[in-house]
């Protein structure tokens, strides 16, 4: 992921796939577990896949945060090499279920109606 602009550009390219057409989906630590955040475009907010992408593409492109929060080390590598506490692994579904209802909407409806979804969602309800 970390250098993945790159061959996402060469795949584009060979599909003559323009960026804003592209839908990245991201893990983010720096939102809370279960928290979904939609943008059309923007920063990688530290996020090295995403810098990557953005060296190739530029910002316009949208992208999907799926939070997973720091964990319990609050160490970056432990928690993305590592594992979910049971009571989020509870949540997963719900949280991948939503994922998929907006990248649907994404691809079905309109870039609209996925960003009310996804920045709407919430495990509490």
């Amino acid at each position: 992921m970390n250098v993945s602009g790159e061959p996402t550009q060469r795949v584009a390219a060979w599909h003559k796939v323009e960026p804003e057409r592209i839908l990245v989906i991201v893990d983010d630590l720096d939102l809370p577990f279960g928290k979904l955040r939609m943008r059309l475009k923007g920063s990688s907010g530290g996020h090295n896949g995403l810098k990557s992408l953005i060296a190739h593409f530029g910002e316009a492109f949208p992208r999907l945060r799926v939070g997973i929060g720091r964990g319990p080390t609050g160490e970056a590598i432990d928690r993305v090499l590592g594992t979910f506490s049971s009571a989020e692994e509870a949540q997963l579904p719900a949280v991948v279920d939503a994922c998929v209802h907006g990248t649907r909407l994404w691809l079905d409806e309109s870039a609209t109606a996925a960003v009310n979804f996804v920045n709407s969602f919430s495990l509490a309800g």
